[in-house]
């Protein structure tokens, strides 16, 4: 499955090189591009619609993103889990957790 997900990665790495994606736009830009994604998303979220396609465009524009940044997805995955492995707290009634320290 590893194997897999590195050569989606890469492939989806080059098609972003290949169209000038990686040196012809901005951080600022991609930023703008993933807002619009996550919009799609939550609507789709909303109506209750297969979001598949909606969560692999984020991841797109997020790995656009990493290699602007020169870091990875796998990099940055690995700090959001050391930031969040050993955090405690509870869920709310309203399906959100809140973290140990947070003000409910």
């Amino acid at each position: 499955m590893k194997r897999m997900s590195d050569e989606l990665i890469h492939l989806i790495s080059v098609w972003a090189m290949e169209r000038g994606i990686i040196n012809n736009s901005t951080p600022l830009a991609q930023f703008a591009k993933l807002v619009s994604e996550i919009g799609e998303l939550g609507d789709n979220i909303a109506k209750q619609r297969d979001v598949t396609d909606d969560i692999g465009d984020c991841l797109v524009v997020l790995n656009t993103l990493a290699i602007m940044n020169d870091t990875t997805l796998e990099q940055c995955l690995k700090v959001a889990y050391n930031d969040i492995k050993d955090r405690k707290g509870h869920m709310n009634t309203h399906g959100v957790f809140i973290k140990e320290g947070d003000v409910a």
